[in-house]
């Protein structure tokens, strides 16, 4: 009886033993989502930044046809060459002057900081991509590591995937806040002396996103 409840055991243990290896522990599952979660949210400020650059040249342009003919103002809406069909100007061309009291130059103002804001983000999220070296759609540790280091971020494998999304996102929130395209540069610069590359797959995944 003691044998055969041995070898029960002995089986039981092999079973579990097999479902240990085959399922994917915490060390590793924990790296899966962070690539499209930094990703996702850099697209989501893109949104954003593409919409506020529309609108701030929809008054710009318009400031301009008033001052070219303050008699007769176009009523037509404004095309956008290289824009992409999705993005309309949000606000309405009646509400330009309520919008910027300082006329043109303000409206010229607002254009060049969503240009900026614009750029940069386009920028971190080619930064993302290229983090990417295997174009896998995740991150492994090293590249994490190399992600997180190149910011002089700390990297600890043993940390949830949640901070590692928060050290990325809150970086991108503070550069895009401040301006920091030299410092993003900087940390590109750092990727691509460890030998990472903007690779065709990152070239065709951005061109997507930039149109």
């Amino acid at each position: 009886m003691s044998t055969h409840r041995s070898r029960a055991l002995i089986v039981a243990w092999f079973a579990v033993l097999g479902l240990w290896l085959w399922c994917p522990g915490p060390a590793s599952a924990q790296f899966v989502d962070i690539f499209r979660d930094f990703t996702n949210h850099i697209e989501r400020q893109i949104k954003q930044d593409k919409q506020y650059f529309v609108d701030a040249q929809t008054c710009t342009e318009w400031f301009y046809k008033q001052q070219k003919k303050p008699d007769r103002p176009q009523a037509e809406g404004i095309v956008f060459s290289g824009r992409r069909p999705d993005v309309y100007p949000a606000i309405q061309t009646s509400d330009c002057p309520a919008r910027y009291p300082g006329g043109l130059n303000a409206a010229r103002e607002d254009f060049s900081a969503a240009q900026s804001a614009l750029s940069l983000s386009l920028t971190f999220y080619e930064f993302a991509l290229v983090g990417d070296r295997n174009d896998d759609g995740r991150y492994n540790p090293a590249e994490l590591r190399d992600v997180l280091e190149s910011f002089g971020l700390s990297y600890d494998r043993s940390s949830p995937a949640l901070a590692h999304v928060t050290a990325l996102t809150s970086t991108f929130d503070g550069l895009h806040k401040t301006g920091g395209l030299e410092r993003l540069m900087t940390s590109m610069g750092t990727l691509f002396n460890k030998g990472y590359r903007l690779t065709p797959h990152d070239r065709s995944t951005l061109d997507q996103i930039t149109k």
